[in-house]
């Protein structure tokens, strides 16, 4: 079976793997890098955080969070910079040839940060704690499909209902983190990780510190001695920080300024094309948009192509309504894409027994940076179909607690997913805890349902594009732009030689494979 192609781990083809392997992969020809300078004090100012953040894994679900969690936490596998796939907790994997029953080696010699060793038994604790009937975790949907877990020696056997080609990319995601376990569950309000930074301060919404693990199982990441992670959601607040040397890294940049800020010879812009797409959820369970006319109707009074001008400030590309990134594979190119289009605004709206509507967009920096400034763009081409759109500036405090999949109408960001049933699964699957458009579509969850068993390319090809127009013409969000990850790093501040585009900030895993020039 063939494990490498082309320098990539094929989809196909990692059934099995071995971190011998994987890790080969992702080295540049002729050898390794030079080793990046240990030592300091990394200061990171971050768009995110609020006070109702917890160290729950199920729970979180912004950049402060992720970033935190990357950095404390192991998972089983882990998504390098260039897309491939690599043995993390686990040490390889393999799968029958249906790929519906995988089973992953747990690395041996692994500890957590209080000394105790990592065994089977926690990992399979730690991915049942997200399943079940009464789960509320966010990736509940994503481990949905395993049927049953088991332990045998130092492996963790998975059963799914059904094939998965892409099961180890699965558990990559950063809500399965491996903890302790713990009276039929796991221990995570101890934070006690096995990554490769220890957790020494936490306080929601303010702050976070974290010193390096000196018994982590590899010693090619974590070159910072101590990180101290900072939740500065003002825009003002973190660019004024990273000027006067306050923090040495910020996310989310204004894009508005970030000509002026590129000016100054002391600060780095990096910008990633990737995954990361801006909403706008309706709620298909409530009037008016439980009617799809209404829905359309709202995704042709948007103008795209000003928002990627206006409020991306060209640090991205338009978007076409559905949450698949047109460097990912799969991505339907055939699709229509959608302009605005005001009359067919309009008859969309007649088709819905309107001749106007009134509905308000809740938005905040927090969703994403211009947040407001784009639901003011969005009111002032909606008024030609007819539509009234009051913009409602919402607090950036508790925005992801009280306003998203709260209100009915909101703005909201996404950090996209490495592959296409990860991101259907979260966010657009019937019941999914993250499906902001509260929609449901029993078409759609069955072929979602055959396309992760598919192990023909092209065949998969063609569910997804089915998909992909099911989500763009019936589906209840609004993808009008992609947008680049763009932040800025102190000249002090050496970065990974390629940025990793699954996440923001190299995939989030900076604490790890950052260090100071």
């Amino acid at each position: 079976m063939s494990i490498i192609n082309g320098g990539r781990l094929d989809r196909r083809g990692f059934l099995k793997t071995t971190a011998a392997g994987a890790i080969a992969a992702t080295l540049p020809m002729g050898g390794a890098f030079a080793a990046p300078k240990r030592g300091g004090h990394l200061r990171v100012g971050k768009a995110h955080g609020q006070t109702t953040d917890t160290l729950n894994p199920g729970t979180w679900e912004n950049g402060f969070t992720i970033g935190m969690a990357m950095a404390i936490h192991g998972r089983l596998t882990e998504v390098k910079a260039d897309g491939t796939l690599a043995p993390e907790v686990a040490e390889s994997w393999e799968a029958t040839p249906d790929a519906k029953v995988w089973t992953f080696k747990v690395r041996e010699g692994m500890t957590f940060h209080s000394g105790k060793s990592v065994t089977a038994e926690d990992v399979a604790a730690s991915i049942n704690f997200h399943r079940g009937e009464d789960s509320t975790s966010a990736a509940g949907p994503l481990v949905a499909p395993v049927e049953n877990i088991r332990v045998d020696g130092q492996n963790v056997v998975f059963e799914l209902s059904g094939g998965n080609a892409d099961f180890p990319f699965i558990l990559s995601d950063y809500h399965l983190t491996i903890h302790p376990a713990k009276d039929d569950s796991i221990d995570w309000k101890s934070a006690d990780g096995c990554g490769s930074y220890t957790l020494k301060s936490h306080n929601f919404g303010v702050s976070c510190t974290m010193e390096r693990n000196p018994n982590h199982w590899r010693d090619d990441v974590a070159f910072f001695d101590s990180i101290e992670m900072l939740a500065l959601v003002d825009q003002n607040a973190r660019t004024t920080a990273l000027v006067s040397g306050d923090v040495d890294v910020v996310d989310r940049i204004d894009l508005k300024t970030v000509g002026l800020l590129a000016r100054n010879k002391s600060i780095n812009i990096n910008s990633v094309a990737g995954t990361q797409h801006f909403t706008f959820a309706m709620s298909a369970n409530q009037a008016p948009f439980d009617d799809n006319n209404v829905r359309m109707a709202l995704k042709y009074a948007i103008n795209r192509e000003e928002l990627v001008e206006k409020i991306l400030f060209g640090y991205g590309s338009v978007g076409n309504d559905v949450p698949i990134g047109q460097n990912q594979a799969f991505y339907n190119t055939e699709l229509e894409q959608k302009t605005y289009d005001p009359d067919k605004a309009k008859w969309h709206l007649k088709e819905a027994g309107m001749d106007s509507l009134s509905v308000s967009l809740s938005a905040a920096d927090a969703a994403f940076t211009g947040a407001v400034d784009a639901g003011v763009l969005y009111q002032n081409s909606a008024k030609a179909a007819g539509i009234d759109l009051k913009v409602v500036r919402e607090p950036n405090d508790g925005y992801w607690s009280d306003v998203w999949m709260k209100k009915p109408f909101s703005a909201v960001y996404w950090s996209g997913r490495p592959v296409q049933d990860q991101m259907f699964a979260t966010a657009y699957s019937c019941g999914a805890s993250w499906n902001d458009g509260f929609w449901c579509n029993e078409k759609f969850d069955n072929i979602m349902v055959e396309a992760r068993a598919e192990l023909d390319p092209a065949k998969r090809k063609d569910m997804y594009w089915e998909m992909q127009e099911i989500v763009s013409n019936q589906g209840a969000i609004i993808i009008p732009m992609f947008a680049n990850y763009v932040f800025a790093t102190s000249e002090k501040v050496k970065t990974s030689d390629a940025l990793a585009s699954n996440w923001d900030m190299d995939g989030e895993r900076w604490a790890e494979r950052w260090s100071f020039a």
